[in-house]
C-alpha cells in the first residue's frame, strides 16, 4: 500500500478549561438558581468541588456533606450518585467517607516529580480503607508510567497503605449515616461562655426528634447546657487532624450563622445537629483550612477572613464590658 493510506490521522489534542473551586462558594453563584440533583451535575461537583485536594480524583467527603453543599435531598443524591457509579467513573466507601474518581489522574498529571512527592500529607489524612489501598495501587502505576524519576518520588514517598481487612469499597449508601452519632467535645461561643455538658436521659439517651438550628440553640438556653457539648470527639478528631481549637470556633460559628441566618439553609430540620456539625469539620464544607507541607494545616483565605470577623466581634464585646465596668 501507498504511504497516504497506512498513515494515520494526528490525534487531536485535548482541550480543557479551568474551573476555580470556590466557585461553588460564590456568593453570586450560590444565588444562581440551583441545579437539579441529576448525575452530569454530580459529575461536575465530584471533580471541581471544594472537597478535591491535590491527590487527583481522590478525596474524603460523605455523601451527607455533599448532598448538603448542592442543596440535594439525600435520595435524589443517592440517585444521581448511583448513575454515575454505574458508568465507573466513581467509587466510594461511605463507611470511611473515601472517593475515588479513577480516570481523574489521566487529565492531571503531576508537573513533576515534586508534586508526586507533595502529595504525602493529603494521602496520610485519607482514611485506611479498601478503596485506599486499590487507589495506592492505581496511582503508583500511573506515576511509574510518566518515567524512572516520577516512579522513584512515589517509592521514597508513600509508604504502603495498611493491609488491615476493611469493609469492601461499594455504592452502599446504607453504610454511611446521615448524621454520626458518635460524642466529642468542648467549644466556646464567641461570647466566652462555657455551658454545661447536657446530663443523659435515665434511659442512657436522649429522644431527638427533627427540629431547626435556631429551636435547638434555644433549647440549650433554656436548659442551660451547651450545643457542642463537651464529651462529644469532634474535639479530639480535631486535634488528631492538626486542626486548632481556634479554627474549630470559627467553624462553628460559619456552621451557627449558616443554619439560623442564611435564607437558604435555616429551614433544614435534623435530629442530631451535633452530629452534623462534626460532618461539616470531617468533610471541611467550608473551607476554612487546608493542608500544606509536612501535614501542617493552615487558614485558608476564607477562614483568615471568618477569623478576622469573629475576633472584631469579641474586641467590641470587650471594649462593651469595659465601658460599663466604668460607666
Amino acid at each position: 500500500m501507498r504511504e497516504t493510506e497506512t498513515a494515520k490521522a494526528p490525534r487531536t489534542a485535548s482541550r480543557y478549561r479551568k474551573v476555580e473551586v470556590r466557585t461553588w462558594g460564590d456568593e453570586k453563584f450560590r444565588g444562581l438558581s440551583a441545579m437539579p440533583a441529576c448525575g452530569q451535575g454530580l459529575w461536575l461537583y465530584l471533580i471541581t468541588g471544594p472537597h478535591t485536594g491535590p491527590i487527583p480524583g481522590l478525596f474524603r467527603a460523605g455523601r451527607a456533606g455533599m448532598a448538603e453543599e448542592l442543596d440535594w435531598e439525600l435520595e435524589a443524591f443517592d440517585e444521581a450518585f448511583r448513575e454515575v457509579f454505574q458508568q465507573g467513573m466513581v467509587k466510594a466507601d461511605f463507611k470511611a467517607r473515601v472517593m475515588w474518581v479513577p480516570n481523574a489522574i489521566k487529565h492531571n498529571k503531576p508537573e513533576s516529580p515534586n508534586v508526586v512527592k507533595s502529595w504525602a500529607a493529603e494521602f496520610d489524612l485519607i482514611p485506611e480503607c479498601d478503596l485506599k489501598r486499590e487507589a495506592y495501587e492505581h496511582l503508583r502505576s500511573s506515576i511509574h508510567a510518566l518515567g524512572e524519576a516520577f516512579g522513584k518520588a512515589f517509592d521514597e514517598t508513600f509508604g504502603k497503605p495498611s493491609a488491615k481487612p476493611s469493609p469492601k469499597a461499594m455504592p452502599n449508601q446504607e453504610q454511611e449515616q446521615e448524621q454520626e452519632q458518635d460524642t466529642s467535645s468542648s467549644l466556646r461561643s464567641e461570647e466566652g461562655r462555657v455551658a454545661k455538658s447536657p446530663a443523659p436521659s435515665p434511659s442512657g439517651r436522649q429522644k431527638r426528634e427533627e427540629t431547626s438550628l435556631a429551636k435547638y440553640l434555644a433549647d440549650c438556653r433554656e436548659k442551660g447546657v451547651k450545643p457542642v457539648p463537651d464529651d462529644h470527639s469532634i474535639r479530639t478528631w480535631a486535634q488528631d487532624a492538626g486542626i486548632s481549637d481556634e479554627m474549630l470556633q470559627v467553624a462553628w460559628v460559619v456552621f451557627r450563622e449558616r443554619y439560623t441566618e442564611d435564607s437558604q439553609y435555616k429551614a433544614k430540620r435534623y435530629k442530631d445537629w451535633v452530629g452534623t456539625f462534626a460532618n461539616s469539620v470531617k468533610d471541611r464544607w467550608f473551607s476554612l483550612w487546608f493542608t500544606g507541607e509536612g501535614g501542617v494545616v493552615s487558614w485558608s483565605s476564607t477562614g483568615l477572613q471568618h477569623k478576622q470577623v469573629l475576633d472584631a466581634r469579641v474586641a467590641k464585646r470587650k471594649e462593651q464590658e469595659a465601658d460599663h465596668a466604668t460607666a
